[in-house]
């Protein structure tokens, strides 16, 4: 079954408007030029209507991977005479419609979609702002960095430079063929959507100081799919110097949701995939194909899954064995998940949610450690059934291996690591809290600050925790370190055997670590 990260549906959206200012409406001083010339030509951006933001978008870090370039390593960017409008989004990646909830503010997909977008102060306060480069999530089949919900301007406005991009997905991204090996020179295949952001952050180190930012500050985050890049990154030795620190919201390679298997494993079954669903087997055949008979072909079957895979160049071995072995890139780590990950409903599927049907259940998933998971996750009423459904999806979805993700860090890595939850649920349309909790992907809007980006009815106690949350992110980007003057003190994840854990919400604050059982019975599931 193709994995997919599943998003609760939400409507509207607000767009933060941009016009060119020439003068600053309070100083009247000149504002920074909007024009930066760069090794690839010269970029006109935008400064916002405010004057405190200057953008950059649809700004290409590598070739259209297009014709002979499909499925191809990311190749240099074309450079161009004159000046290039750097005003709008890049086309989004090729992708169905999956997620209700993202609406994007693009030209629609493309094959032709290797773009990426700065924010920045239009006047900033240093001269070598810190970078934090963006990773969006979508279980690698789909999402784009136009949405509004990841708009970098409020956030870069705490003295930050930021940076996102589109990378390639599904079948364009991780499709594996033993042609490709050849023809890559390193016998390697599937990993284009992941050597596309390694493309994205090697840009970042050419040319980012030209727009003010210190290529030796950059901090990696991402959401879901984006937080498994992140721990991919953290992995891969294409990505060593390319960044400095990592955050990664709800996700890691370390359990269950997205499996990276051997690179000939996929190239087994995708050759199958493209031999009884395309017709053709060929290289050349398979890029003679239209993008759209790919994207229909490919998003029609459930059998086969175009992910990243362990293809010997981008990823030499398994993450989990990357750092168990202390091999990983030693940087500190803010990470975390949101309260409300799973839904009871996908463990007890078509049953009803009863106490007898969860005991029933557990013994046919878990067999004769059945006891030992009933003792973590009990069920003796049908309240209380349905509760531990709920936290057992969850931890199994994303809990369990961002968990393990922290926990290998801090066995092998020797750096700080800081660890959150996200408590706060977003309201529901017509006010109070929202049905679905803190569910997966509810804290972006937060991260960003930019709540208006949905049309809810948000409390000042959520803004707030937007506040808060941005400077944490921010200021861990600029120092490594979440804390800062007036802000609850986030203490180190497992420093002296202690394992705090920051709780994001109307009153933020630490508690020790909860759960620590559940997700140590998770772990003998993998041994």
């Amino acid at each position: 079954m193709q994995s997919s990260v599943r998003r609760p549906l939400s409507g509207g959206f607000a767009i933060l408007c941009a016009t060119l200012l020439g003068m600053h409406a309070q100083t009247a001083e000149p504002l920074r030029s909007p024009q930066v010339k760069t090794p690839d030509g010269i970029l006109e951006g935008v400064i916002s209507a405010d004057g405190k933001v200057r953008t950059f978008k649809g700004v290409p870090y590598a070739a259209p991977p297009v014709g002979g370039l499909r499925w191809k390593a990311p190749q240099p960017v074309q450079p161009w005479t004159g000046v290039r409008q750097a005003a709008g989004y890049g086309p989004r990646c090729m992708q169905a419609r999956i997620y209700d909830d993202m609406v994007f503010h693009d030209a629609g997909p493309s094959e032709d979609c290797l773009y990426l977008n700065l924010w920045m102060p239009a006047e900033p306060d240093k001269k070598k702002l810190p970078v934090m480069v963006w990773i969006h999530g979508g279980g690698f089949i789909a999402g784009a960095t136009s949405e509004p919900r990841q708009d970098g301007g409020n956030l870069s406005k705490r003295g930050v430079l930021v940076v996102s991009m589109n990378y390639r997905m599904g079948i364009f991204g991780f499709f594996s063929h033993e042609e490709l090996d050849k023809e890559s020179g390193r016998n390697a295949s599937g990993n284009y959507g992941l050597l596309d952001q390694v493309a994205a952050l090697q840009w970042v180190q050419r040319n980012i100081a030209l727009f003010g930012g210190d290529p030796a500050n950059v901090t990696i985050f991402g959401e879901s799919a984006g937080s498994f890049s992140v721990s991919a990154l953290m992995a891969s030795p294409l990505a060593r110097g390319l960044f400095q620190r990592a955050i990664g919201e709800s996700g890691a390679y370390f359990g269950t949701t997205l499996e990276l298997v051997p690179r000939e494993q996929s190239e087994k079954i995708q050759l199958d995939f493209a031999r009884t669903a395309l017709g053709v087997t060929s290289l050349e055949a398979l890029r003679s194909k239209p993008a759209s008979e790919l994207l229909e072909t490919s998003t029609k079957q459930q059998k086969v899954s175009f992910e990243p895979n362990i293809d010997g160049y981008f990823l030499v071995e398994d993450v989990y064995t990357t750092f168990a072995k202390g091999r990983q890139h030693k940087v500190p780590l803010l990470a975390g998940w949101n309260a409300n990950e799973g839904d009871f409903h996908a463990f007890f599927e078509k049953d009803e949610a009863t106490a007898k049907n969860y005991v029933a259940r557990a013994k046919t998933t878990f067999g004769d450690k059945a006891g030992a998971f009933l003792k973590v996750y009990p069920g003796g009423t049908d309240a209380e059934a349905k509760s531990s459904a709920q936290d057992l999806t969850g931890d199994q979805f994303i809990a369990y291996s961002t968990w393990k993700w922290i926990e290998m860090h801090q066995a092998t890595g020797q750096l700080p690591i800081y660890r959150y939850q996200f408590d706060q649920a977003p309201p529901a349309a017509g006010g109070g809290p929202g049905p679905g909790g803190a569910y997966h992907s509810a804290e972006i809007e937060f991260v960003f600050n930019v709540l208006p980006s949905k049309p809810l009815p948000w409390s000042q106690d959520d803004k707030k925790l937007s506040d808060l949350m941005s400077v944490y992110w921010s200021n861990f980007a600029k120092h490594g370190d979440p804390n800062g003057p007036g802000l609850p003190q986030w203490p180190v994840f497992g420093k002296s055997g202690g394992y705090p854990v920051m709780h994001l919400s109307t009153n933020s604050h630490v508690e020790p670590e909860q759960h620590r059982n559940r997700y140590e019975f998770l772990d003998t599931l993998r041994k």
